[in-house]
């Protein structure tokens, strides 16, 4: 994230899971607060993701799950990215996420949490503080 480039942030679409409103909502209110965004597209495997933020140099991975299997889908993609070499990364999360799923998505390594009703704004900011700086790298 060095100076003048902008915050390149992943939302990938997990497994099976074949709606994506939520997840074009979150990537368009990120490409409007100036972040550089790459969507997946629906029903990808945990290789497909981590290859695909290795392959654009992503900032962020920012997984969108509605189907219920985030703990699965998130315990592969951990390890795939500690291979690819990934772990510094921010790594977040959205959709159907109840609450007493939390705690074992923090403990596979996930950053954020932010389940259906999140405010757009605040996955901004979260994104703005975790990262040390704006969507353009040096802004404040």
């Amino acid at each position: 994230m060095s100076g003048g480039k902008k915050i390149k942030i992943l939302i990938g679409k997990p497994g099976l899971d074949g709606h994506d409103v939520g997840a074009k909502i979150v990537a368009r209110a990120l490409i409007d607060a100036g972040f550089d965004v790459v969507y997946t597209g629906l029903r990808k495997t945990p290789s497909e993701i981590a290859q695909l933020a290795l392959d654009i140099e992503a900032d962020v991975i920012g997984l969108s799950s509605l189907a219920g299997s985030h703990v699965e889908f998130c315990t592969k993609l951990k390890g795939l990215i500690d291979q690819y070499g990934l772990r510094e990364k921010l790594w977040l999360i959205g959709g159907c996420i109840p609450k007493k799923d939390h705690r074992a998505l923090k403990e596979i390594g996930l950053d954020g949490i932010f389940p259906n009703g999140s405010r757009l704004d605040d996955i901004v900011e979260f994104i703005t503080s975790n990262t040390g700086s704006g969507p353009q790298s040096g802004q404040a």
